[in-house]
């Protein structure tokens, strides 16, 4: 009796080590997991959608969309998504504080036992060294030819 116990044990052991974690790539494909904001006006929100598409067989519920800090405010779908649609993670940064920033969003799907994490990056310009920026990237470009 004891070694039909041991056996028992030892499989169910087994079979939990061994089980397969489900992936987000199995579940999920994001177009892109990063975005570069690039040069941003200070006090002026910048908003990105990180689209998806459920490519597992099932609907998929993302479960919740948590930003790294407060600065960050992540807007996702209420609800299932079904198999094969495309909805999007949307990631709004409020840009007040000057200087570079590089920020995360994790992202829990249900089913899923490791999360996902975008990323948002940027930097954030004062009024005048934004309207340089601007005044320097318009000048650069290369005037078109009327033919």
């Amino acid at each position: 009796m004891k070694r039909v116990l041991l056996i028992a044990a030892s499989v169910i052991l087994s079979a939990g080590v061994f089980a397969q974690q489900k992936k987000a790539e199995d579940v999920v494909k994001f177009k892109e997991m990063a975005y570069d904001f690039g040069k941003i006006k200070q006090s002026v929100p910048a908003t990105h959608s990180f689209e998806f598409t459920n490519v597992s067989s099932a609907p998929v519920v993302i479960e919740s969309a948590t930003p790294s800090c407060g600065c960050t405010t992540p807007f996702k779908p209420e609800g299932p998504v079904a198999q094969g649609k495309t909805d999007k993670i949307t990631a709004s940064y409020n840009a007040a504080a000057l200087g570079t920033f590089n920020k995360t969003i994790t992202v829990k799907i249900a089913g899923v036992d490791l999360p996902v994490q975008l990323k948002i990056t940027g930097e954030v310009l004062n009024a005048d060294a934004y309207a340089k920026y601007e005044s320097e990237k318009t000048q650069a470009k290369p005037a078109k030819s009327g033919r």
